[in-house]
């Protein structure tokens, strides 16, 4: 394979680029590359590819968006072969489609497994990367790009006394490949976020008592989720070109269809049957009912409290109920697609324990206590997420311009350019990072966006005969200016919740991702290659 960057730039590496990550982002970015003639190393850390869809093994698993959307569009052919089976797809056929991808494109040689990157380290004098694996490895890449991942890093709480803990636990996105099984066991589940929410319903089936945990209610969308019919399936493929058009026209990059401009501007009556049309189709489309659940608060509070109606006429136990009703507002945290999740709470055999004020003091060798109760479990899950956003990246030490380190510049939270590049970091890309929509969008044509744009910078550099690209400060700085004003605006940055770090103890609380929607940051990429990579500086 012809070394295209090597023949201009005169670096000497092991390779052209080294990329960190083999999920969706990584498999395409090596893909890219290689169309492009580099020579590229994928360094992943898990055992195989798919990245989420590799780790997240827990019981009911799937992903929140309709796979017909949450899939590549790179290749019509791929798009065309593959047969998906649901609606929302299981973490199996996830891994399964990432497995065929790898497949398919003849992924699989350059890509190195069980290798987790410790350090990378930039060198002025050799103007390249070093790269070290945990194992002590090194590698040397003229560029790195990282694909690590927005919700990849594991956050673990430190709960006291959990080490002492007589029974097994278990964290959702470390999940064992050989499964679980809870039959006659009493289990606590520690949080219900989205994990929690798909988990939950399914251990209860299993478990002879199951207590849930809860620090905070969460809105929950039923998924209504089925198998997909032949003929579905064909018209949307004979149209993925018009579909996949007007996902990427869309504020998320799914198409959902908005319902109207402002829920104020229709009576109560009309709002309701809107609401309840949402909620019988459901999924993520309820966001889209109203244009201005995140700029009116009256017109969130009609939303919210439709939600919170449906709980207590689902929930049995009028106590329970009014517990798992949210009271933050609709969307402001990350909103959530189940599967009985509700009804889960009807079960004789299933409790739920409020710890938004009484905390959980510690766990014992026999179970979790609560102020002065303690629930006697012999199995702990930790539902609790990630360290969202920044906590892939820092956990690498990763090391820049005169070796300035990420972890001190990210102190009081993330800096990036577009979420595509740092300051001080030359020749580092960042898909999908912070000040990038990502977690706020269907994340694979993100993903892909942030590909296409990497990959199109390279071949510029190679054209223009230049071998080293760095963001601009001033540049940095005013992005990070705007992605804070319009967060700002929008009441998503308003309660606490993992957009903002609030799940990790000690984390700066800064929105992280761009909520100024897909179409709007995409002009901006292209702006700015249209305008000679502006804010870029090249050597």
């Amino acid at each position: 394979m012809t070394n295209l960057n090597n023949n201009v730039a005169g670096v000497d590496t092991d390779f052209d680029v080294v990329v960190v990550g083999a999920g969706f982002a990584g498999m395409y970015m090596l893909y890219r590359l290689r169309q492009q003639g580099m020579r590229v190393r994928v360094l992943e850390a898990g055992g195989s590819v798919g990245g989420t869809w590799y780790w997240n093994r827990y019981p009911g698993a799937r992903v929140d968006t309709e796979t017909m959307f949450y899939s590549y569009q790179f290749s019509d052919e791929l798009q065309q072969e593959w047969e998906w089976t649901q609606r929302y797809p299981s973490q199996q056929e996830l891994h399964a489609y990432a497995k065929h991808v790898a497949d398919r494109f003849d992924l699989w040689p350059d890509m190195q497994f069980d290798s987790p990157v410790e350090k990378t380290t930039w060198s002025e004098d050799r103007q390249s990367w070093t790269i070290e694996t945990t194992d002590g490895a090194l590698i040397t890449s003229q560029y790195c790009v990282m694909a690590t991942g927005c919700l990849s890093a594991v956050n673990t709480p430190k709960y006291k006394g959990l080490e002492d803990f007589s029974g097994s636990v278990y964290h959702t996105a470390r999940w064992p490949e050989e499964g679980v099984d809870f039959s006659g066991l009493r289990v606590a589940v520690i949080g219900t976020g989205s994990s929690g929410v798909q988990s939950i319903p399914v251990i209860a089936e299993q478990a002879a008592q199951l207590t849930v945990f809860q620090r905070t209610g969460n809105y929950v969308i039923p998924a209504h989720n089925r198998a997909l019919d032949p003929e579905e399936v064909a018209a949307i493929k004979a149209d993925y070109p018009a579909l996949r058009a007007k996902a990427s026209a869309s504020f998320s990059g799914n198409y959902f269809p908005v319902g109207g401009q402002s829920a104020m501007a229709v009576s109560e009556e009309e709002r309701n049957r809107e609401y309840e049309s949402r909620w019988q189709e459901g999924g993520l489309a309820f966001m889209a009912a109203y244009a201005d659940f995140m700029t009116s608060e009256e017109a969130n509070e009609t939303a919210s409290e439709f939600i919170r109606d449906k709980i207590r006429g689902i929930v049995t136990d009028p106590a329970t109920a009014e517990r798992l009703a949210p009271k933050q507002l609709f969307m402001c945290k990350r909103l959530c697609v189940g599967t009985d999740y509700y009804e889960t709470y009807n079960r004789d055999n299933v409790s739920l324990v409020d710890v938004s004020e009484t905390v959980i003091d510690e766990i014992l060798p026999e179970g979790v206590r609560v102020g002065e109760t303690v629930y006697e479990v012999d199995a702990i899950v930790l539902a609790t997420g990630f360290d969202a956003m920044t906590g892939a990246l820092k956990r690498i030490d990763i090391r820049g311009v005169e070796s300035v380190s990420l972890r001190d510049l990210w102190e009081d939270g993330p800096r990036a350019y577009l979420g595509l590049a740092i300051s001080k970091f030359p020749n580092m890309f960042i898909i999908t990072g912070p000040g990038s929509p990502s977690v706020l969008t269907n994340m694979i044509p993100s993903i892909e966006q942030h590909v296409d744009w990497i990959s199109d910078c390279l071949t510029h550099m190679r054209i223009n005969g230049v071998s080293r690209i760095e963001p601009e400060l001033d540049a940095q700085e005013e992005w990070v200016a705007h992605v804070n004003e319009i967060a700002d605006l929008s009441m998503r940055s308003t309660c606490s919740s993992w957009y903002l770090g609030s799940n990790v103890d000690g984390k700066p609380r800064i929105f992280m991702p761009y909520i100024g929607g897909f179409p709007a940051y995409v002009r901006k990429c292209n702006e700015v290659v249209e305008a000679g990579y502006a804010g870029f500086a090249f050597r």
